[in-house]
């Protein structure tokens, strides 16, 4: 589907330069002189190459659609990550250097909903937010009062955030999976 220059928002996947594109940002310039342009952040999703490129109104681009299925993980092997199709039962493998950071938040039998192109994985969605257990924090100092400031803690699957000082280890909390941050104590 051609679409206009100026119409790509973040999260779109162009076809650009014979390569496959995520828009991460996107901004729009009106220099004194000449047309106003689109200035957009792509990020290669076979390769994870970055580029900034300029694209005016009049340019047609190549907005490409992905089909969203979803999925069950299941384990992981040798840094590859299991993953099972909710209605076919059909399994694919996905590489931890694909998944990144994401893959820390992965648990056994999480829904997540994997995008296709041609039969090729190019994203994995994870659910907004995860339940994870406080495996170490500092201890409550008397007298510190809950407007103090975050303690660092370190979660089941390794991850390093803060959380508030009333937070102790062995608690389960809600971390967001965007970017680990704490969310709120997990509902008992």
């Amino acid at each position: 589907m051609k679409i206009d220059g100026n119409s790509i928002r973040p999260g779109n996947v162009i076809e650009h330069q014979g390569s496959l594109w995520v828009a991460v940002k996107t901004q729009h310039t009106q220099p004194g002189k000449g047309g106003a342009y689109l200035q957009v952040e792509l990020k290669n999703l076979t390769d994870g190459r970055k580029l900034n490129e300029r694209f005016r109104s009049s340019e047609k681009v190549e907005k490409v659609r992905l089909e969203q299925k979803n999925h069950s993980f299941l384990f992981e092997t040798d840094g590859m990550y299991t993953f099972m199709d909710i209605e076919t039962y059909d399994q694919i493998e996905i590489s931890g250097d694909f998944l990144g950071e994401q893959a820390a938040y992965l648990q056994d039998g999480m829904e997540v909903v994997v995008e296709f192109h041609d039969e090729t994985p190019l994203g994995v969605q994870l659910p907004q937010t995860v339940e994870l257990e406080v495996v170490e924090t500092e201890p409550v100092v008397k007298g510190q009062t809950a407007a103090s400031s975050n303690k660092p803690a370190i979660l089941e699957n390794n991850v390093r955030t803060m959380v508030p000082p009333f937070i102790n280890v062995g608690e389960r909390i809600v971390v967001y999976t965007e970017d680990g941050s704490y969310a709120e104590r997990a509902k008992s």
